[in-house]
């Protein structure tokens, strides 16, 4: 990859992201400036702590003008294996560290539909187009312009219930309470140029391209990121009470490239308009292109955050929230109505003008680089580098 890829279009954006530089033997903070990484780690030295601190965009421009911080090529960064083992080398992180892996699902109406017809067809890929076309006939049109938890989102309830239509997903996604669940542990999730992995045991598999908020320990959120909440199409619709193995694996989170910090450039709605592109290129030639729209969600993302934190919920460290994705692609890959899914060696893009690009290359959860710094030597790294 080449910095031009994953970089945004706006030069002027403040970009916070993670290195794992082999010379310390460990994690640093990075500022982007320009094609450089300049080490912020002295202001962190987390990110959770970084992005708790009060003047944040102020602190971090004042570091961008100072000249004698030590840095590295963004190049430099992209430039290694994705499949070699995790610390041999110079590569993006996912931009986040202590922070708890949050996710919101069934936020789009498409994705929605897509649920309910993982759940009919009982995880089978061969039934979902027959039940696709019965099910956008019946209730899409039901349903696509309901606001959640609403009145007539009750009576719309009422009268696919009594039609034998209603599920668990349109309960989620139409019903006064959003699905929010924890997508990965702390320290587990990887970065921009990383293998993504999916299950040996899935025939049937996607990614999920989204929009990522970063929350501070008090709920305010400071910036935003795209991320990859990949998911088994199959396990989940066996059972949702598969939830867990269909969306927590070795590297089936992906965060990055890095988070552009909120300031009088970019703020909460900006996120509430950005597009994001999905770009899936085949090692068979295969390629899959599209686009979904925030400005498409059927639940605002500061609703997402009170639903994931309050009174009800806190998170000492703070918490990145997935808002959720319109995409779940259903253009058929191995056989007529099989629809889409995985084959190792793809390569994922989720972008976006304002941040930048998320790239991985899809691999066996089971033989993708295994994940090895847990907390205890996350911090016992930076008291050896006597950043504590």
């Amino acid at each position: 990859m080449q910095a031009r890829e994953v970089l945004p279009e706006d030069a002027d954006a403040l970009l916070v992201g993670r290195i794992h530089d082999p010379v310390a033997g460990g994690a640093s903070l990075v500022l982007v400036d320009g094609d450089r990484l300049i080490d912020i780690t002295d202001l962190g030295p987390t990110a959770s702590v970084l992005f708790s601190r009060a003047d944040l965009a102020g602190m971090l421009r004042e570091a961008r003008n100072e000249t004698d911080r030590a840095g590295w090529d963004l190049a430099d960064a992209l430039d290694f294996d994705p499949l070699a083992p995790a610390d041999d080398a110079l590569r993006l992180l996912a931009p986040i560290d202590l922070q708890v892996v949050k996710a919101a699902g069934v936020t789009f109406v498409e994705s929605m539909l897509e649920r309910v017809i993982e759940e009919r067809a009982g995880g089978d890929s061969s039934r979902a187009k027959s039940i696709r076309e019965q099910l956008v006939e019946t209730i899409g049109g039901a349903i696509s312009s309901i606001v959640p938890g609403s009145p007539e989102a009750e009576g719309v309830k009422a009268v696919l219930q009594a039609e034998g239509l209603w599920s668990q997903y349109l309960e989620v996604g139409i019903g006064p309470d959003p699905e929010i669940f924890t997508k990965a542990p702390v320290l587990s999730a990887v970065g921009t140029g990383q293998a993504i992995g999916v299950h040996a045991a899935s025939s049937w598999n996607n990614p999920e391209p989204e929009v990522v908020l970063v929350v501070r320990a008090d709920g305010i959120a400071v910036g935003a990121t795209l991320g990859n909440d990949v998911n088994l199409r199959d396990f989940e619709g066996r059972s949702a009470l598969l939830l867990t193995e269909a969306k927590d694996n070795n590297a089936s989170c992906a965060i990055g490239p890095f988070v552009r910090v909120f300031d009088d450039t970019f703020d909460m709605d900006a996120v509430r308009s950005l597009d994001v592109r999905l770009k899936v290129e085949g090692p068979d030639g295969f390629v899959l292109d599209g686009f979904s729209s925030m400005r498409n969600i059927s639940r605002d993302p500061e609703s997402l955050i009170r639903h994931a934190w309050g009174d009800h919920h806190q998170y000492p460290d703070g918490f990145v929230l997935f808002t959720g994705t319109l995409f779940a692609p259903t253009r058929d890959r191995r056989a007529p109505g099989a629809g889409f899914t995985h084959e190792l060696g793809d390569r994922v893009s989720i972008s976006n003008p304002r941040l930048g690009a998320l790239v991985n290359t899809v691999a066996q959860s089971q033989t993708a680089p295994r994940w090895s710094t847990g907390i205890w030597d996350f911090f016992a790294n930076l008291r050896e580098r006597e950043l504590l």
